[in-house]
């Protein structure tokens, strides 16, 4: 059942859009981190699979390299995006320090500077003088404000590592893991599996897709055709090293 719509004092009383305008979070860093694993453990294992069924071994030598993908896969995935989120914030760590020494040494220059920055966004100068004194009346506040505009980040709002590394292993072993599900359930087909893998693509595609405007269809089709690159390459490559084994 859809929610009604607010009543008109509700509406009165509420910011302007607040009651119909809506952002999703952008700064915690887990979506990426959980689009990127979902992508990559599909990917990766689909491919994985592909190359080995494709040089022509037993099905329980397809599942243990799978298994061994999806472990050594997630660890790497979630060690990875923890060091990068971790590193990105002590850049961001070691602007602010910057930042915080020219306040402290040349106050007026940087005040002048936000000031420059206001009038650029179409402020008049009495206005951005005196928004800008506003601001510089906090040194945090200014050191935040300065790095907001300067480089587009606020040190306040820094993603955590943690979060980006455990989304980034649980949607790794999710993803990872689908193109295992028909071997794991008895069916010993390769062509089972990258089926399946196929179709965990288009899911996922369209899922990420569902996050922006895009079209799901679009990222979906887009997901499949980028991981079907992938798949048929691993698969080459295994059939041509099959080929080359002693029987």
């Amino acid at each position: 059942m859809s929610e009604p719509m607010p009543g008109p004092e509700s509406i009165e009383n509420a910011l302007p859009h607040e009651f119909d305008h809506t952002h999703s979070d952008v700064s915690g860093g887990w979506l990426r981190a959980a689009t990127f694993g979902a992508m990559d453990g599909l990917v990766t294992n689909t491919s994985l699979i592909a190359g080995v069924g494709g040089a022509g071994v037993a099905a329980h030598t397809v599942i243990l390299s799978g298994v061994a993908g999806l472990v050594a896969g997630a660890f790497s995935m979630a060690l990875g995006e923890f060091a990068s989120v971790s590193t990105a914030n002590e850049q961001i760590e070691a602007e602010v320090k910057v930042e915080t020494r020219a306040q402290a040494r040349y106050p007026e220059a940087e005040q002048a500077e936000l000031v420059g920055t206001f009038t650029a966004m179409g402020m008049s100068e009495a206005t951005a003088e005196a928004a800008a004194a506003e601001v510089h009346n906090d040194s945090a506040r200014a050191v935040n404000i300065h790095l907001t505009h300067e480089l587009g980040v606020n040190p306040s709002e820094k993603p955590s590592p943690l979060v980006a590394a455990g989304s980034s292993f649980l949607m790794f072993c999710i993803g990872a893991v689908i193109p295992l599900i028909p071997y794991l359930l008895g069916y010993e087909s390769l062509v089972a599996g990258l089926t399946v893998g196929g179709i965990g693509l288009l899911v996922v595609g369209a899922l990420a897709a569902s996050f922006t405007a895009k079209s799901k269809v679009r990222g979906a089709i887009r997901q499949l055709a980028f991981g079907a690159i992938a798949v048929a390459a691993t698969y080459l490559v295994g059939a041509l090293i099959g080929v080359g084994i002693p029987g």
